[in-house]
């Protein structure tokens, strides 16, 4: 559906006429309403889109226009655009009507914006902390305004987190976390159970918090990649790359086909070997030692080429603005053919190990389910989404290089740990394929580099297929090239909420296997 037809059938359909629309950006359209017409709006885009919310935020522009600003995206796949909802919101009246009931997926965003900002969803059933802890931090502080001052929390804090309970005779609780066994990050799961069926389960997160987009404001767009490097240790890529196209976005840089075909190689390295990190830790939950060690023995090779070719086992430092920092040379393409076609008979040898177990298929199939429906409605995505039969990659839908190399999206439809692990496996092939093309027809070095940012007012979607899923970064800057507000969604923020529905019905020693198979990130969710 093209966007002026979308518009027309707001309008025929809710009687909705736009204050303004703007299509500055190629892939992106904004629709603006008044305050009273957000819900109708966008209900009506989630429905005709048949899209969830990808990201929902504010912005506090009180210091200039005494409003705050309210943004809703959706993903257009029909339209290759996205489609967000804008609305001012008076600062003398800081409240909106609520998406959640209608749009789970708006639920947890809408909570962000009451806890930062203090601005009120009306009608949200929930509308508890998600990061900024009762225990610990205080009623009244809003730490992304622009007026937030440092909060000192009083001595003595009386608030406690109501968790949700189950009643009924039989039922009882079992509380795990947040600090676990093995170097993981933090999160507190409680459990309700009816003899060993698992009934109910809530996971409560933000204890890695650190304030992260509120550290991008007041910096100079282009000085600050290495800090969105640094969100999610294991998607640095990722997060580097959807912030750098929010900045060139802006600015207008045109990245050169070269630099394109590069950061199309790191960012399936990055899916390689963290498939391969989930393949491991998915054996190692159940005690299928052999393979677990194997696994991580073949991530340790992706591991070192990627020091080999770029200084960084983890791929910092290679995306910038306009390109990259990084270039291949003949003796490094050579060697990274070379390694693709060892991994690749390595990895055989590693799904024959893994299919020839008996105990093993019978522990990871059926084992956590996570139902599409389930799936849509709470708007997950990336690896856990295509698992359970939604088939929506960034790289097809927004394709760019990866329609040269003709990329073929992989599904799987029973949502099960069994299909997670499967769809890592096809991922992984399929990113070793996207780099032989890369590589077969890397274009003749350029200059991949801008030396300075194009300072102007303006704000601009990023995005990248991590390989947990769609990274997002909304950026806005001033006229003089400063960081006014980045909104980071990491689609772990998504899928802890689908993690919870999926182990309905196992029993607890099944919750660690389930868990690795979605291997979400707590500090890409804390933020």
């Amino acid at each position: 559906m093209e966007v002026s037809v979308l518009l027309q059938e707001l309008k025929n359909k809710q009687g909705i006429i736009p204050e303004n629309t703007s299509g500055e950006y190629s892939d992106e359209f904004c629709i603006q309403v008044k305050a009273d017409e957000f819900r109708k709006t966008c209900l009506f885009l989630h429905k005709v889109l048949r899209a969830p919310v990808a990201a929902l935020f504010a912005v506090d522009e009180r210091p200039v226009r005494e409003r705050f600003s309210l943004y809703c995206f959706f993903q257009g796949i029909k339209e290759k655009k996205w489609i967000q909802v804008k609305i001012s919101i008076p600062a003398q009246d800081p409240r909106f009507e609520s998406l959640a009931k209608d749009i789970y997926s708006a639920s947890l965003f809408e909570r962000e914006i009451k806890e930062m900002f203090g601005i009120i969803p009306e009608g949200n059933p929930d509308q508890r902390r998600l990061n900024l802890h009762d225990e610990v931090w205080p009623e009244g502080h809003y730490p992304l305004n622009k007026d937030f001052k440092n909060a000192v929390s009083p001595e003595e804090l009386k608030n406690i987190y109501q968790f949700i309970r189950v009643e009924g005779s039989g039922i009882f609780e079992v509380p795990v976390g947040p600090v676990h066994a093995g170097i993981i990050g933090p999160g507190h799961f409680r459990f309700s159970v009816a003899g060993e069926p698992i009934i109910n389960l809530e996971a409560r997160l933000g204890f890695t918090h650190r304030g992260v987009e509120k550290l991008f404001e007041g910096k100079l767009a282009d000085e600050t990649v290495g800090l969105a490097e640094r969100v999610s240790g294991d998607s640095s890529f990722a997060h580097s790359l959807a912030f750098v196209r929010a900045l060139e976005k802006i600015s207008g840089i045109q990245v050169s086909q070269q630099a394109l075909f590069l950061r199309g190689i790191f960012a399936e390295l990055e899916r390689m070997y963290n498939h391969l990190s989930g393949i491991a830790g998915i054996a190692l939950d159940v005690s299928f030692s052999f393979p677990a060690t194997f696994a991580g023995i073949l991530k340790e090779s992706v591991l070192q080429i990627n020091s080999e070719l770029c200084a960084s086992r983890y791929l910092k430092g290679i995306n910038c603005l306009g390109g990259v920092k990084v270039d291949l040379s003949d003796s490094q393409v050579i060697a990274l053919k070379d390694f693709l076609e060892n991994i690749l008979l390595d990895f055989g040898d590693l799904e024959q190990i893994l299919e020839s177990s008996v105990s093993f298929m019978d522990r990871v199939d059926s084992t956590g389910i996570l139902k599409k429906k389930t799936a849509h409605d709470f708007g997950v995505v990336g690896l856990a989404a295509r698992s359970s039969g939604i088939a929506l990659d960034l790289r097809k839908d927004f394709p760019g290089v990866y329609s040269l190399a003709k990329f073929k999206i992989s599904v799987q439809e029973a949502g099960d740990v069994l299909s997670r692990l499967n769809l890592r496996r096809l991922e992984f092939k399929e990113s070793v394929r996207l780099i032989g093309y890369f590589l077969d027809n890397l274009p003749a070095r350029q200059d991949n580099r801008v030396p300075r940012f194009a300072y102007k007012e303006a704000g601009a979607l990023g995005y990248a297929e991590g390989w947990r899923g769609p990274v997002l970064y909304w950026v806005k800057t001033s006229g003089n090239g400063i960081i006014e507000r980045c909104k980071i969604v990491d689609p772990s923020f998504h899928n802890w909420q689908g993690l919870t529905y999926a182990v309905l019905g196992d029993i607890i020693p099944d919750f660690p296997v389930s868990n690795k198979s979605f291997d979400l990130s707590y500090s890409g969710n804390d933020l």
